[in-house]
């Protein structure tokens, strides 16, 4: 059976020299190579929905792929795609960057320039390990597998704009529909979700952040699971604590999540540091949620301009979600949108807090009364947003079956979610 290699190259005259020399190994079959970190994740992505058969044998990375640097994308293909096995070409075959590249996940090194006997050892050595990881994966052992679940950010232009309840409710909303989910709460220092859903916890999102390796099982020990069903990985009690968790494990707890869970709900807070941004980048969806008043909204376009210089995530990727709406304000979405650049989310949340109080000042935010026209409105974004099964909605009841008396999803007129 030929193997099927996928290389990683960014440039194109590296590209055809890789290529031409991987179609000259034995029983290789090379694909045609991606040309960045996001393309190279989305291919397999897409094979892996397929089958996992479907996946190819190898990945070879060149050490100048992006945007995501070389090591953290090896990270996040072996943390998603467990039955691939990656090669890392470098010019730096040095003994540090290959005890880095095997920590990170990579399963070999090659040195640049390409000598084909090394390539040809490497890659028939890789090809063997990715084939018996495929054999036990049928055999359904304790590892990682699917092309990984949906990542949704919730960040705030300001602070206190309703982005955690935004991010709870979201999730709330995909559990009931019969969706595993699993609520993050990345404001490292100041979050709260804890306090919102009445949860004494002993572990949290720190003490991941040192695991080079987080399976299966070292992640159930660190989430706790609320009566709701959701999966919560809590920020640390202690609010210094969360310098610990750097971009870098950021990423590899992002990656670990989504391949356990099919929705992972992220609250970013409002301020931005190197663990948020790694989330941000990472995400399908990235929400930033502001209230329709001149100093939130320019705190809103504060952080897509941001987000765009950082190269963290791009204005048109972006989706703003109004919050506290009425119709007599001046500022409306459309504005929003104007004045941000971004996309704007068709569902806005009406201004009623009257509504929220008595479960906010309980702690019980996951009880809120069904009819309320926030929590209904929330639901309804997350169905805007395809986080829910519309199959496992009560259509009689217009509610989701596992929520007592929680009001379904509002369909768009255009037919989206």
């Amino acid at each position: 059976m030929p193997t099927r290699i996928l290389p990683a190259v960014g440039d194109a005259d590296a590209a055809r020299s890789v290529t031409t020399l991987l179609s000259q190994l034995p029983d290789a079959e090379p694909v045609a190579p991606v040309v960045d970190s996001t393309q190279l994740v989305d291919t397999l992505a897409r094979l892996a929905a397929e089958s996992v058969d479907e996946l190819p044998e190898v990945v070879v990375v060149h050490e100048r792929i992006g945007p995501v640097p070389a090591l953290e994308l090896i990270r996040e293909v072996a943390l998603r795609f467990p039955a691939v096995g990656v090669i890392l070409v470098t010019s730096d075959p040095g003994p540090g960057l290959f005890q880095a590249a095997m920590d990170h996940g990579a399963r070999g090194l090659v040195a640049l320039p390409l000598n084909y006997e090394e390539l040809a050892s490497r890659v028939h050595a890789v090809a063997q390990w990715s084939v018996g990881v495929r054999r036990h994966l049928g055999s359904g052992g304790d590892v990682f597998t699917g092309a990984g679940g949906t990542v949704v950010t919730v960040s705030g232009a300001k602070g206190g704009v309703g982005a955690s309840l935004t991010a709870i409710q979201l999730a709330l909303a995909a559990q009931a529909s019969g969706r595993p989910t699993a609520l993050v709460d990345m404001d490292l220092q100041t979050g709260d979700i804890a306090s919102y859903l009445d949860v004494q916890f002993r572990r949290s999102v720190a003490d991941l952040a040192t695991i080079t390796d987080i399976s299966p099982r070292v992640l159930a020990d660190a989430v706790f699971r609320h009566d709701t069903g959701l999966a919560l990985l809590l920020a640390p009690g202690e609010g210094e604590r969360g310098e610990d968790v750097t971009d870098r494990a950021a990423r590899q707890i992002v990656g670990a999540l989504r391949s356990r869970y099919e929705v992972v709900v992220i609250d970013c807070g409002a301020q931005l540091g190197g663990a948020g941004a790694a989330a941000v980048e990472m995400a399908d969806t990235a929400l930033l949620v502001t209230t329709p008043d001149v100093v939130a909204v320019r705190g809103a376009k504060r952080a897509v301009r941001m987000w765009d210089r950082l190269q963290i995530r791009k204005a048109e990727e972006t989706t703003v979600v109004v919050n506290r709406h009425t119709r007599a304000t001046e500022i409306q979405p459309a504005l929003i949108q104007r004045i941000t650049g971004t996309l704007v989310a068709a569902t806005a949340v009406p201004a009623n807090f009257k509504e929220l109080q008595g479960a906010v000042d309980a702690g019980r935010v996951h009880e809120l009364d069904s009819r309320s026209t926030v929590k209904q409105a929330l639901w309804a974004l997350a169905g805007e947003l395809g986080l829910v099964k519309a199959a496992a909605a009560d259509r009689k009841g217009g509610r989701f079956r596992g929520d007592r008396g929680s009001a379904g999803i509002r369909r768009r007129k255009d037919g989206g979610g």
